[in-house]
């Protein structure tokens, strides 16, 4: 049979290393779907139950892979459906590409059945590079190009074909020709190291400070051991924003863990008590939690020189890669002989684990969720991959889940959207498949999306060749996160219509597809259903039946926040007696941990 375009694509993307695309199938893509059910590459199509879905498991491919993640739609509706999760990627700086179908290309602009303007769609959330494939002479180095600037820039890519254009015969090298043109793969070989004056530069601003600050994030995940040296020599202690919560392992006696709403008291006590602020790879959005203007010295470590000065006014930008700047930069690098600022450090942190603890042990009605995570950080197994989703679940994450060294863990960061947990999962399992990979959902991301990824899994978990996988949902009938900043945020009492959810027999629900499901509503089962579902050896779901009163206390709490949560008691809050009893417990170990 003679290659077609469908057929060549699929080659072009397996001489780039693609081994899976992620997709849903339709007719504005049978062109390519035949090619995938024909090709003897080494390039798999993985049906998932939506095509958002698919996006989202492609940006998890690119998260734990290091490599770009492909996902697949037809026209219309099916690449409407993409957007959310392409965003996902585009603003955590994942390399994703779509490609999507269209209809043919001589009823273009006849106001036909599916028709949308894809260009001006995707020209957002692409905007790096879209194009459509109009001959088959276009394909090589369309593909080449979506390939190449989704992983150069680290952002996402389109390609749209026509249904017609994918069964033409394909074109595998242009004609030499003027208006030809001739793309390749090859090798890219890339260091982006700042110059030696800037180098000293930033080194006289940091050998200057006498109380250092770090904050690291994703652009960091890989610079574990310069992160660790560069705070030891400094005295610095190092936060940790949530894309970077397996930068560094929390068994460090100086990490403080994670910044912001969801952060620890220690990293808000060092941002507010530092005199210099390192930055590294890192475009932590929330500048109340960084120290006020005027209060320290800065110096930034961001690939991408748009990022930097873009959170905290600093003396010294340094674009480059963080592993290499770093080593770069330790040379220059004066060790503190005053250890005192990290002793504090060191002492707070200790103290804020006890916290945590006492916070976890509370009673609750009927499970306090803090206590799942709490349970859950010591069981967790060697270089297992952590994926959480938004919601109060990621509070705990961020909070009581002590990462160690060769996990890897994330969630969606710039976007923030609900829904990526499962997905995420699934897009882990298939890039390490020898890896346990653990879900956290809550209940509304879970009925929104995660018993769709359900569905995936008891299809698909036998190809992975084992079952670690486990997924725990958080189950409080509430739209928990959204619920709590009704009451500090804006004053406002639970209002059910909107915040209260249908009740769903999770763990029932995973049984009846074939998995394991464990349902737990009482704390001392806590453990004993951990320690179940980690040495299971099918995908188990964990269902907590918790308290949504337990409130997500920031670190540092502003008199208007104070002000919006008694606002909320005094309009009467539903659940008002036992919020005021959940804070209180809350409040008093923070104060005297361990003390009950």
């Amino acid at each position: 049979m003679e290659t077609t375009v469908g057929d060549f694509l699929l080659q072009r993307l397996a001489a780039w290393g693609v081994r899976r695309v992620f997709g849903y199938p339709g007719d504005g893509i049978n062109g390519i779907l035949g090619a995938f059910g024909r090709t003897k590459e080494n390039i798999e199509f993985v049906q998932t139950r939506h095509e958002e879905l698919a996006a989202f498991m492609a940006t998890a491919h690119a998260k734990f892979s290091g490599q770009v993640g492909v996902c697949l739609a037809t026209s219309g509706p099916g690449a409407i459906h993409l957007l959310n999760g392409l965003y996902d990627a585009k603003l955590d700086h994942q390399p994703v590409v779509a490609i999507v179908g269209q209809q043919n290309r001589m009823a273009l602009g006849g106001d036909y059945q599916q028709e949308v303007d894809l260009i001006s769609l995707f020209k957002d959330v692409a905007h790096e590079y879209v194009h459509m494939a109009v001959v088959p002479e276009q394909v090589r180095h369309l593909v080449d190009r979506a390939v190449r600037i989704a992983r150069d820039q680290r952002t996402v890519t389109c390609i749209i074909f026509p249904n017609d254009l994918q069964e033409m015969p394909a074109v595998e090298k242009p004609p030499r020709q003027h208006g030809t043109v001739h793309t390749g793969i090859g090798l890219t070989g890339r260091r982006v190291v700042p110059g030696a004056a800037d180098l000293l530069a930033a080194a006289d601003v940091l050998n200057g400070g006498k109380k250092v600050a770090m904050l690291v994030g994703a652009g960091a995940l890989h610079a574990t051991d310069e992160i660790i040296e560069v705070a030891d020599l400094l005295g610095a202690g190092v936060a940790k924003a949530l894309l970077g919560k397996a930068a560094v392992p929390d068994d460090l006696p100086f990490v403080t863990g994670s910044i912001g709403l969801l952060g620890t008291k220690p990293s808000w006590d060092m941002m507010t008590e530092c005199d210099t602020l390192l930055m590294v790879g890192s475009a932590f959005p929330y500048s109340e939690f960084l120290p006020k203007e005027g209060q320290a010295r800065g110096v930034q470590i961001d690939i991408d020189g748009r990022m930097l000065n873009l959170r905290y006014p600093m003396e010294v930008g340094l674009v480059g890669d963080s592993r290499e700047t770093l080593r770069a930069l330790i040379p220059n690098l004066q060790r503190k002989k005053d250890r005192s600022w990290r002793e504090d450090i060191e002492k707070n942190v200790d103290r804020w684990w006890r916290v945590l603890e006492s916070r976890a042990m509370n009673e609750a009605k009927p499970i306090n969720p803090q206590r799942v995570f709490w349970e859950l950080s010591p069981r967790l197994p060697d270089n297992c991959i952590l994926t959480c989703d938004s919601g109060s679940a990621a509070n705990w994450y961020a909070r009581d889940l002590k990462i160690r060294r060769g996990m890897m863990a994330s969630l969606s960061g710039g976007l923030a959207t609900m829904g990526p947990g499962v997905p995420y999962a699934i897009g882990a399992k298939y890039a390490h498949p020898d890896r346990h990979v653990i879900a956290m959902v809550g209940d509304g991301a879970m009925q929104m999306n995660g018993i769709n990824g359900l569905i995936t899994i008891s299809k698909v978990w036998k190809e992975w060749g084992n079952g670690k996988l486990t997924i725990l949902v958080l189950n409080n009938s509430d739209l928990n996160q959204v619920t709590w900043e009704q009451r500090v945020m804006e004053g406002d009492p639970k209002f059910q219509a909107s915040q209260t959810l249908p009740r769903f027999p999770y763990a029932a629900y995973a049984d009846l597809l074939g998995l394991g499901g464990i349902r737990v509503d009482k704390p001392e089962a806590i453990g004993p259903a951990w320690d179940r579902a980690l040495s299971a050896n099918v995908p188990t779901l964990v269902e907590m039946v918790t308290d949504p009163d337990v409130p997500p206390l920031p670190p540092h709490i502003s008199a208007n926040q104070a002000k919006h949560y008694l606002e909320a008691l005094w309009n009467r809050d539903p659940d008002s007696i036992s919020i005021i009893q959940s804070s209180f417990k809350e409040v008093w170990d923070g104060l005297f941990p361990g003390k009950k």
